[in-house]
């Protein structure tokens, strides 16, 4: 299969209605196209079977190409020519990016079911003029679940490691963090209510059950369970990806992200190996520089 033959591969259902549903942001796939299929074995994989994997969930190979080029610009992936044909994989930060996206998938449920009440908080302050400082903090604060209950004031209801946050960053001296309780009249509900959007994080779990549920064990084998489960996993890690995992005695009795957790883990279970599979036999790789 060329590139130029990618516009014509039927795509498999689920691929086609989700794709249809959400954007898929092209980095936000390669990560996880990168984490699933070449973090483990240390491999590096040619660009055509990366641009065949995007062309499958609807991405064209202008934006494949130019995300790469960008990946590789941010030391996400490194880019080695063998022969004519250049093969990626991804670089040391690229592997942390990809572990931390994965343990957010994989690892814990996605509320605090048995919480210590404990609160970070977190408060900064930088010049007016360091917008871009600003942005990064704040994406860090929000990643790590944190919810900013005024200007430069954020919490979470956990422990939270502010050196592992601000790792390769140059913020922690403009930042102050304590371990601490709220005391009245600040009650921690309405913290949480303050601190979290609950009704546009429950529509976000709501929204990735619409359009799984008509593919969990649906019968039929997947078309293509490559970009299926590629597909599968990129939704739910922008589904989840700044989810602050709330304690559970905070959050609604029908809190849709428990299904939601369930429904995906079960569909990418009975994905997982036949995905492997067609991937061994898809995939153009080469070991990487470490590999054994």
């Amino acid at each position: 299969m060329t590139v130029n033959d990618l516009a014509a591969v039927t795509t498999d259902p689920a691929v086609a209605q989700v794709t249809a549903a959400v954007v898929l942001r092209p980095q936000s796939v390669l990560l996880t196209f990168f984490g699933d299929y070449a973090l483990d074995g240390d491999v590096l994989v040619a660009a055509g079977s990366v641009l065949d994997v995007l062309g499958r969930v609807g991405i064209g190979e202008h934006a494949a190409r130019a995300t790469l080029t960008r990946m590789v610009r941010r030391d996400l992936l490194r880019r080695e020519v063998r022969g004519r044909r250049a093969y990626f994989g991804p670089t040391e930060h690229g592997r942390r990016i990809m572990l931390d996206g994965r343990s957010r998938v994989q690892d814990g449920d996605i509320v605090t079911r048995h919480w210590d009440g404990t609160w970070t908080v977190v408060g900064f302050s930088m010049p007016e003029s360091w917008q871009r400082e600003r942005h990064d903090l704040r994406s860090r604060l929000q990643w790590a679940g944190f919810g900013m209950v005024q200007a430069g004031l954020w919490v979470a209801p956990r422990r939270v490691d502010l050196a592992v946050v601000l790792e390769d960053s140059e913020l922690g001296e403009y930042v102050r963090a304590f371990e601490a309780a709220p005391v009245g009249p600040t009650e921690p509900a309405r913290l949480i209510a303050e601190a979290y959007d609950l009704p546009a994080l429950a529509a976000r779990y709501t929204g990735f059950a619409a359009r799984w549920t008509p593919f969990d064990n649906d019968g039929a084998p997947p078309a293509d369970p490559v970009s299926r489960r590629v597909v599968l996993t990129t939704d739910w890690l922008q589904t989840v990806r700044d989810d602050p995992r709330l304690p559970r005695e905070f959050l609604p009795g029908d809190w849709p992200a428990i299904h939601a957790e369930m429904l995906f883990r079960r569909v990418n279970s009975r994905l997982r190996r036949p995905s492997e599979r067609e991937m061994g036999r898809r995939l153009d790789v080469i070991p990487g520089q470490n590999a054994g």
